[in-house]
């Protein structure tokens, strides 16, 4: 099905291969992942996440083949959203939540599509939203984490620069903000001082901003314990560019301490 025209929401496709068939779902946005997103998904079938959460990919309209509709089938998914506009990670975030709410999901999990995560630990997410979580952010560096093969200078960015930042604007301790595996409730999401859907989130604005509202408002958050592991060796798995892309993460950083992605600054 093509949707069109939707304020703040990219234009997309959506492929449903099965009914809602779950509480909760899990969102992986993805972009030529290649092999590590089928490895992710056989993990996550092995461990019968499929079973507990409707799984959703959010495709940035990849052309690598990893997005094949009988392989992800196969291998558990149940419906594929494909943007077709324009917008980076926080466009598919903001399409993959405006669809899931629609379904009437109760809660999203989200995950990235590198392999990187334990999503064998999506049941812990479920748990905290059954008990009343709005937001439920995963952390390697809290007691039960394990941060693998973390390379040094994303290392001290994100425990010396990111996390002071993003718990300062939240006003409450946080060790893992970078951490796109995280958990939000329907009623944080369609909270109307939140409003995900601005096209103001375009990049990595969205995971920070949704990083601190929940405090902000004085929701309930929590952190819990998770895997990060980075490969031996080889190339990072990220889609952040050394200098171009951590200048634009620092400059959104920022703006989110001064509040310039509140709702009442959507203008």
């Amino acid at each position: 099905m093509k949707y069109k025209g939707i304020k703040g929401v990219p234009n997309f496709v959506s492929k449903e291969y099965g009914e809602k068939k779950s509480k909760y779902c899990l969102c992986i946005p993805v972009l030529n992942e290649g092999e590590k997103i089928k490895k992710e998904l056989i993990r996550a079938k092995e461990n019968n996440i499929d079973k507990k959460v409707d799984i959703i990919i959010c495709d940035f309209d990849s052309i690598d083949g990893s997005t094949n509709d009988k392989v992800l089938k196969n291998l558990g998914v149940n419906t594929l959203l494909v943007k077709k506009d324009k917008g980076r990670q926080g466009a598919q975030l903001r399409m993959g939540f405006w669809w899931a709410l629609e379904r009437g999901y109760e809660g999203i999990i989200t995950i990235d599509g590198n392999n990187k995560d334990s999503i064998e630990d999506v049941p812990r997410f479920i748990e905290k939203l059954d008990q009343g979580y709005d937001f439920i952010q995963g952390s390697r560096f809290i007691k039960g984490g394990q941060a693998i093969n973390t390379p040094f200078i994303r290392y001290i960015s994100v425990r010396l620069i990111h996390a002071p930042i993003i718990s300062l604007t939240a006003k409450k301790w946080y060790t893992d903000t970078t951490n796109a595996y995280r958990a939000y409730s329907k009623r944080y999401l369609l909270k109307e001082e939140v409003n995900p859907f601005r096209d103001i989130f375009n990049s990595y604005e969205l995971l920070a901003y949704l990083s601190v509202k929940a405090d902000q408002l004085n929701l309930k958050t929590c952190e819990i314990p998770v895997r990060r592991e980075y490969p031996n060796n080889g190339k990072i798995p990220t889609k952040i560019s050394f200098f171009k892309g951590n200048f634009e993460l620092f400059k959104i950083l920022f703006k989110n301490l001064f509040h310039c992605y509140d709702v009442k600054n959507k203008k």
